[in-house]
């Protein structure tokens, strides 16, 4: 009816031009509709459905629910075969959610458009049927990020800090990583405190999902203080000390994560099994059977096999006449053999028992030049630090970096991205100070 009335009204309107306003007026309000936003739900219009949730029940197939809902036998095996390699109907999981999207017919009979199965909190796929067709589509949950600033005192280890305040679990991981080279974890004391800042991703403004990246940390151990400042160089972020040395080292601070030291480097440890003095030239590390097995440094893997009392022994040389050492495994990781290269941080080996040994652990060592050393006294070299280059546009971000972790900071004065960094031009010299060339 509304077209009828503004096409009568412009036959009778047409010499005044009143036709063009009143189509444009309608026009126009048809755009404000369309741009208004929708009710969107995985990515599908929810208004122009009937919706229902479920979770799949344990023993439950994706071909149960869909027939369920009138989705034959045929059109099931044709999405099973076209989701192979998107997302294997095999891989539905009891426990996870789904949601339904139902239209009805002239004759009021519901049909099933689509059905989004949660792969994850923040992950998803979409099922389509649709004039007898299928399609799969996956996709995520639009997250916010928020940053936050949290600060912790240790009384036992990083990941106790983080639980007793409620923290993500992943920030643990994150900051492990960060300081894996710097901090030694294995030797956190009671009152060892940190600061960090960092993105944490919400869904719906209110389910936390996990963290994004993080913008700085402080580390204080005894009476060190451990900056850890993020800056493009090479083409990758990494994390920099305050004075623009890198975080890496040639060493990592421990080949393995989640332990104890259970025994030192020493020349007159008594044997847990043989029950006489004798040296003991490697770190001992408890972890339960399987713990992943990292290698420290680049190297050349020299040695695989039995070790007598070592048991299952991986040997790699290093640059700088280094060797490390990896004994008691319950296995190697696959692909390591002699003369392999790996590199820093790759999966070695898993943590057994292995020969000689009363329980699962590591018994890690290096030598230099042939002779062993204390793996905890490895001096190390840091990689190559802040270029000359970047110094100035490093220390920008530091600054202010390190001014929000030890304080607040104004919004606008926070170092929000780090891929099209520019120095704010240099403040005008005041009257009477003499400007240098």
């Amino acid at each position: 009816m509304k077209t009828i009335r503004l096409t009568t009204i412009c036959a009778l309107l047409l010499a005044t031009g009143a036709c063009n306003r009143t189509g444009s007026q309608e026009s126009a309000t048809e755009n404000r509709e369309e741009a208004e936003p929708r009710n969107l739900l995985y990515g599908i219009d929810a208004d122009n459905y009937r919706t229902e949730t479920g979770e799949v029940a344990s023993g439950e197939t994706l071909g149960k629910i869909l027939n369920g809902y009138g989705v034959s036998a045929v059109l099931v095996d044709r999405l099973d075969k076209a989701s192979a390699d998107v997302f294997p109907l095999r891989n539905i999981r009891a426990g996870h959610k789904y949601t339904v999207f139902i239209h009805e017919d002239s004759l009021n009979t519901p049909h099933l458009d689509y059905l989004a199965y949660e792969t994850s909190n923040t992950d998803y796929v979409v099922f389509g049927f649709a004039d007898d067709s299928v399609t799969i589509r996956k996709d995520e949950k639009p997250c916010t990020l928020r940053r936050t600033k949290k600060s912790a005192v240790i009384n036992s280890s990083l990941w106790g800090a983080i639980m007793e305040q409620n923290l993500p679990y992943a920030l643990a991981a994150e900051m492990e990583d960060i300081y894996q080279w710097t901090v030694d974890f294995f030797g956190i004391q009671k009152g060892d405190r940190f600061t960090v800042i960092y993105d944490e991703r919400f869904i719906d403004d209110s389910v936390s999902v996990g963290i994004g990246r993080i913008w700085g940390a402080k580390f204080t151990q005894g009476d060190k203080e451990y900056y850890a400042i993020p800056f493009r160089q090479g083409g990758k972020i990494q994390y920099w000390e305050a004075n623009g040395a890198s975080l890496r080292k040639q060493l990592l601070k421990a080949p393995l994560k989640y332990t104890r030291i259970s025994s030192r480097f020493t020349y007159a440890r008594k044997h847990p099994i043989y029950k006489v003095y004798r040296p003991h030239t490697g770190v001992d590390y408890a972890a339960p059977k399987g713990t992943p097995v990292h290698a420290v440094a680049d190297g050349v893997v020299t040695f695989k096999g039995w070790g007598g009392g070592g048991g299952n022994t991986l040997k790699i040389k290093h640059p700088g006449n280094l060797q490390t050492g990896y004994l008691h495994l319950s296995g190697y990781a696959k692909g390591i053999a002699v003369g392999t290269h790996v590199s820093q941080g790759q999966l070695i080996g898993y943590v057994g028992s292995t020969g000689a040994s009363t329980g699962p652990h590591l018994d890690y060592r290096i030598w230099k030049n042939g002779k062993p050393i204390d793996p905890l006294k490895v001096p190390q070299e840091p990689a190559e630090p802040i270029s000359k280059e970047n110094r100035a546009l490093f220390e920008f971000v530091r600054d202010r970096i390190m001014a929000e972790l030890n304080g607040e900071v104004k919004p606008e004065e926070r170092i929000t991205q780090l891929d099209s960094l520019v120095l704010p031009a240099a403040a005008p010299a005041t009257e009477g100070t003499e400007q240098k060339e």
